[in-house]
């Protein structure tokens, strides 16, 4: 380890230790590090991790309107960030830097926010070390890697007042906007439970065995918060995703997330009461995979409103006629709602209303990306300049929607159903208390 990165670590040990949840607190600040920024001044962003996710932000930081200078490209792997580099050269502005180690972009005080997009074991870590660096950050989903990250984020984002969005583009759609409003007026009367779906045909994933590092990655900061082991085949790209519980949170995290969300938001609930989980390894039993491919979620809320999860990694019969999205029924009538629009049913069944969007978000593609997004990423820019007042998903919310993903990987970690405290989302059963959290390696642990 460097001695910069070091030093670095320890700072943020320091102010750490300041921090509360839910109050006041001491300890160094990082508002000295913070520039005033104007409704029409330039934007100074960097990019940290340039995997599949990061072109989903090349629109908006081309658009000259958004009025930003790309200052960083960051990425552990040198091949990521110099094809990140050359998609961008010359058609956005500022004079970026291709960079390894995330610590330069904190350190830099000319930097105003950073756009996280590293592995899932990077999202909250990174977050809350940028904060205390005195930057606003894009962090995208999943938030947090356990329930603990998502309450130490919120905590962070209070003690230092950075702008911290979370990348559940879908709050930005006009269209899911419209019609979640819709049904809080009551559209379809009481709306009482919200069905969210995922349906993908994921192919075999390798067998990990040892392997060397592959040339140009910095397999220790790409390990960075996580304890760190042996490099293993396979891993460093996408696979990380199912390979164990160091790194991912299994297609809930993944993918779950957005699709709870939006049955959330027209929900209108916070935390479960209860929660049971059937899910397993269905397909390719033999093969690299380690986690479940194959859930159904059931999270029940205080009014009797419950949702429950659909997910199929690998399995991509369309149960629903698309491949992923939401459906909301109320005592009235009922909607479906993906990322190209929705449609309202009375009672009887009878389609009413059919909205169609002309928006281009992907759907189970890779790294995803279309106006959604772009319209999430302006929405970031314009909070931190004051020209807008509010975020379309601010970490606090962000963090409760994240939850229930966590619920439901706890439940078949430990394989069994669980009650919750509704009022601060604790799990009320010893064993699924005891993933609240995770190890940290030596010298990154958040202090409290």
């Amino acid at each position: 380890m460097s001695t910069n990165r070091r030093e670095f670590i320890r700072n943020v040990a320091v102010g750490a230790a300041g921090v509360t949840i839910g109050g006041a607190a001491t300890g160094f600040s990082a508002k000295s590090y913070s520039r005033i920024i104007g409704a029409n001044d330039r934007l100074n962003i960097a990019m940290m991790g340039c995997g599949r996710r990061v072109s989903a932000y090349y629109t908006a930081l081309k658009d000259k309107n958004n009025n930003v200078d790309v200052a960083y490209i960051c990425d552990v792997m040198k091949k990521q960030r110099e094809k990140v580099g050359q998609d961008l050269a010359g058609k956005i502005s500022g004079k970026a830097t291709l960079i390894s180690d995330i610590h330069e972009v904190w350190n830099d005080q000319s930097v105003d926010a950073i756009f996280n997009a590293a592995p899932d074991h990077w999202h909250a870590p990174g977050t809350w070390m940028a904060m205390q660096a005195g930057k606003h950050v894009y962090i995208e989903k999943p938030c947090s890697h356990n329930p603990r990250e998502g309450e130490l984020l919120v905590a962070f984002q209070k003690k230092y007042g950075k702008v911290v969005q979370m990348g559940n583009q879908q709050r930005s759609d006009k269209a899911s906007q419209e019609i979640i409003g819709e049904i809080h007026k009551g559209v379809i009367g009481d709306a009482f439970k919200a069905i969210a779906f995922y349906v993908n045909g994921r192919n075999e994933s390798p067998v990990q065995k040892k392997a060397a590092i592959p040339e140009g990655l910095d397999w220790e900061l790409w390990q960075g918060p996580a304890p760190h082991q042996e490099y293993m085949s396979d891993i460093w790209d996408y696979n990380w995703h199912w390979y164990g519980w160091n790194w991912g949170t299994a297609e809930a995290g993944n993918n779950a997330t957005h699709e709870l969300d939006v049955a959330r938001w027209a929900l209108q609930v916070k935390y479960p009461e209860y929660v049971d989980v059937e899910a397993a390894k269905r397909h390719f039993k033999n093969d690299g995979w380690e986690m479940y491919d194959t859930m159904d979620a059931t999270l029940r809320f205080p009014g009797n409103k419950i949702i429950k999860w659909d997910g199929k990694s690998r399995n991509n019969y369309k149960t629903y006629g698309s491949d992923r999205g939401t459906i909301i029924y109320g005592t009235e009538g009922s909607v479906f709602v993906n990322r190209e629009g929705y449609s309202l049913f009375d009672r009887s069944g009878k389609k009413i209303k059919d909205s169609k969007s002309a928006g281009t978000e992907a759907g189970t593609a890779l790294g995803g990306g279309g106006d959604m997004t772009d319209t999430h990423v302006v929405n970031f820019f314009n909070v931190i300049r004051g020209t807008e007042s509010k975020l379309n998903s601010p970490i606090e919310e962000g963090a409760i929607t994240q939850m229930m993903t966590h619920y439901a990987n706890i439940s078949y970690r430990i394989n069994k159903p669980f009650k919750v405290n509704s009022e601060n989302g604790q799990i009320l059963d010893q064993k699924g208390m005891k993933l609240w959290d995770r190890e940290y390696q030596k010298g990154w642990e958040p202090k409290i």
